[in-house]
């Protein structure tokens, strides 16, 4: 099977394009596609406890401290201990993380306007579908429990 033939090929082809789109986007503005994903997922009036955010970006513990360190350098957040639970952390963004947090969120806004432009409803609703089914075959599969000949 020619790599062009795989599903995965395509997936991470796209994801590796919108990475980069993103990425140069953020660069305008001192940052990255992480820092936008991770301002975006932090809540701009309670914040978010930091124990939170690595699951929903997908972060390993130490990568998501090195963002968090950084995003701190940059002055987009502070980290304060929870009022309810003292054990926790919550990562409170500043107005500076606010305003960035906005940019991010214009900047996948405009991409999706982009995308919709182009594609119909139809085809995009095709694809979220193939895209959730691909995601339940990795959730329940036991392709690798089987014995590959």
């Amino acid at each position: 099977m020619k790599k062009e033939e795989t599903v995965d090929y395509h997936i991470k082809t796209a994801w590796h394009a919108i990475a980069r789109m993103y990425n140069q986007q953020a660069l305008k503005f001192d940052g990255t596609m992480s820092i936008g994903y991770a301002l975006l997922n932090i809540s701009s009036e309670e914040g978010t406890p930091a124990m939170k955010i690595g699951p929903m970006m997908g972060l390993e513990p130490r990568s998501l401290t090195r963002l968090l360190n950084s995003m701190e350098e940059k002055g987009l957040i502070t980290r304060q201990v929870d009022k309810n639970d003292k054990r926790s952390v919550r990562i409170m963004l500043t107005k500076e993380g606010k305003k960035m947090k906005e940019k991010s969120r214009e900047t996948v806004l405009k991409f999706n306007e982009a995308v919709r432009e182009e594609i119909s409803n139809q085809k995009l609703n095709v694809f979220f579908e193939v895209v959730q089914e691909i995601n339940s075959v990795i959730e329940r599969s036991s392709v690798y429990e089987k014995q590959l000949t």
